[in-house]
């Protein structure tokens, strides 16, 4: 399925300094158990990055008049860019909505486009893309086409779809289907700020496992927690 590629383009905003992006680095060079550690089995792996552009995310609950949508841009750039780093032959990127649009070999300056040709519209159906991206690596690692240590998905949102017994199964089938923990991790980033929201997805970090799940695959972070850069946790802890 993919989305309607008629829609206004909205212009990409970037930070009025280098501030974010340059946290954000300090942030992954820092935590040496967080997903981006260069020593890490995170190298010679695939990464794909589904990107929420549902209607809500064009809410304003970011400090300076910033809407999640433009808040969603500055990090998933700078994530792209280091992603690109440990997967120099391009990421996947999805935007999806009630719909989904797929984007193979993504270089971080492609991110950029990206955003310039989507806006927040529409409803949001996570379960669709989630499916398809799980189903894309097993197809892949099927046919040896997978890199040796396997792959991440980061999924940026700002909520939880309304079939989230459906979503739980998927991560449950997924992990049924690897040999370890750290072959194929699901990790979501948070946008916005409802305490809800936080914990329906920290319920498939949790919970999947007592539900059946072979490993925990799945981590969570907001985007609030990156900008705090504590650096006392990692942003996604691998081995968790």
């Amino acid at each position: 399925m993919k989305l309607n590629k008629n829609i206004e383009p909205q212009t990409f905003i970037q930070s009025n300094t280098i501030s974010d992006e340059y946290k954000l680095q300090k942030f992954i060079e820092t935590n040496n158990n967080s997903i981006f550690d260069a020593n890490s089995y995170l190298i010679n792996r695939d990464y794909t990055i589904i990107i929420d552009i549902s209607a809500s995310m064009a809410t304003t609950d970011y400090p300076e008049g910033t809407t999640r949508w433009v808040a969603a841009q500055k990090y998933t750039l700078a994530l792209a860019k280091k992603c690109e780093q440990l997967d120099p032959d391009g990421i996947t990127v999805y935007m999806f909505a009630e719909n989904f649009q797929r984007y193979d070999f993504v270089t971080s300056g492609k991110v950029k486009q990206i955003f310039e040709e989507n806006k927040p519209q529409g409803g949001a159906n996570l379960l669709t893309v989630l499916q398809d991206a799980i189903n894309s690596y097993f197809q892949r690692k099927a046919n040896g086409k997978t890199k040796p240590s396997g792959e991440t998905i980061l999924v940026v949102t700002d909520g939880v779809s309304s079939n989230r017994i459906g979503i739980s199964q998927a991560i449950i089938n997924a992990s049924q289907r690897i040999d370890n923990n750290q072959e194929f991790r699901i990790s979501f980033i948070q946008v916005g700020h409802e305490p809800h929201i936080s914990k329906a997805i920290k319920s498939w970090e949790d919970e999947l496992q007592g539900l059946g799940a072979k490993f925990d695959i799945v981590n969570s972070v907001t985007l609030d927690e990156i900008d705090k850069m504590t650096m006392t946790q990692a942003l996604i802890n691998s081995g968790q």
